[in-house]
């Protein structure tokens, strides 16, 4: 199971280890590598960005972003924000791996009932996508080392 840990980073599964917030690129890459191939990609203002599908979730982690406003002392050096979306646009059912926050698998029920649960923002960091038909589930949840907007790829 992925696990979020707002403020901490993202709990990988079969005990693969816990990618950071603030790592460097080569220690997320080699930490998500154990899981699953990984792809370099880009993201707008970020240094680095890498791509991995493992079990029918893709995964997005970007980092050495500079701040918008060009106010250097905002930047955020290491892994800033990752993003795990479901391969299917339209999800109908529950996911393969569990992606959990707080005891709750957010692939894993109808997003109705998720979010009767935990709400659309149930994090200041944490953002997740609405399910494309009333009775879908979540197709992606991204979250952040800081409460910044999604990503701007």
């Amino acid at each position: 199971m992925f696990e979020l840990l707002p403020g901490t980073g993202l709990a990988l599964p079969r005990n693969a280890g816990v990618v950071r917030f603030g790592a460097s690129e080569r220690a997320a890459q080699w930490a998500v590598s154990t899981l699953a191939d990984v792809r370099e990609t880009w993201v707008c203002q970020a240094g680095w960005a890498f791509t991995a599908c493992y079990e029918g979730v893709d995964l997005l982690l970007y980092g050495d972003c500079a701040d918008r406003l060009s106010r250097p002392d905002r930047d955020r050096p290491g892994l800033a924000a990752v993003s795990l979306r479901r391969c299917e646009a339209a999800p109908t059912r529950p996911s393969a791996v569990p992606v959990v926050l707080a005891d709750v698998d957010l692939f894993g029920y109808p997003a109705a009932e998720v979010l009767a649960t935990v709400g659309l923002h149930p994090h200041p960091a944490v953002r997740l996508s609405p399910a494309p038909s009333p009775n879908g589930y979540l197709p992606e949840v991204w979250f952040s080392v800081i409460d910044v907007a999604g990503p701007t790829s």
